[in-house]
């Protein structure tokens, strides 16, 4: 389970996140949507502490992080709740002087001191999964976006987090190769993964999500099933939003 709670983020006087609240269940996915500058990546660093809230309170799994104005998050704190997410950026991240299957071994080895073989053995499993063992011995500068995409997906996986958090993850790929990461996402969701994610992509959202947040402003406007939120949205603000998409964009949102 992933509760926030009163969620609030300030960059100086300027309101990012106001008052959000969401109870998300493990082994579902929520859809962060909206317009730009709505608050769906903020929000969505602010659950692995990328982005620290000026205040609320944030409870994953066993773990539970309050925030208040002017106190200080310890690194402890951070790294309780940071360990039990796995993030997948919108401009994948890999590391260019490291091969596909090194990506993935990397935090193995460095950060939880796994041994090698061990780290090796976890990466192959992952790489098969997304689609990329043919692949692992590549450098990132050789994949396509799609292929380097699915590789970070890997990674992110990697040390088995809780949650897994896709800040745009199809944003930066032409339809053909988003289609490949929202296959992907899809087996991932199938299996029970439980996932977050802000995405400007229907097609993506549609399929995959449980639920979907719809943010603008900072505030929540609504949330409910995938299902109900696209085909029949109660708020008037969302049916423009959907209507809007549906007529200029039939796959983005």
């Amino acid at each position: 389970m992933i509760e926030l709670s009163h969620i609030e983020k300030r960059f100086g006087d300027n309101v990012i996140l106001r008052d959000i609240s969401l109870l998300i269940p493990e082994g579902t996915v929520t859809a962060l949507v909206g317009p730009s500058g709505g608050g769906k990546s903020t929000l969505l660093r602010c659950i692995n502490l990328l982005e620290i809230p000026t205040a609320g309170m944030i409870r994953i799994g066993e773990e539970t992080t309050t925030f208040q104005p002017g106190k200080k998050i310890g690194w402890q704190d951070i790294q309780k709740i940071r360990r039990q997410t796995g993030m997948v950026f919108q401009n994948f991240q890999l590391f260019p002087h490291q091969t596909a299957i090194e990506n993935v071994m990397e935090g193995l080895v460095t950060v939880l001191r796994w041994p090698a073989e061990r780290a090796r053995d976890r990466a192959v499993e992952l790489l098969t999964k997304v689609g990329m063992a043919h692949k692992m011995d590549a450098w990132p500068s050789t994949l396509s976006g799609g292929q380097q995409q699915r590789v970070a997906i890997a990674r992110a996986l990697a040390p088995s987090p809780r949650v897994l958090l896709c800040d745009e993850p199809t944003s930066a790929l032409d339809p053909e190769l988003a289609a490949e990461v929202v296959d992907v996402l899809g087996r991932l969701a199938n299996e029970g993964t439980t996932m977050v994610m802000a995405t400007h992509d229907l097609r993506l959202a549609s399929k995959i999500a449980t639920s979907v947040v719809f943010l603008e402003a900072g505030n929540i406007v609504e949330t409910g099933p995938s299902r109900t939120l696209f085909g029949a949205p109660t708020q008037e603000r969302t049916k423009q939003f959907i209507s809007t998409l549906n007529a200029g964009h039939s796959y983005d949102i």
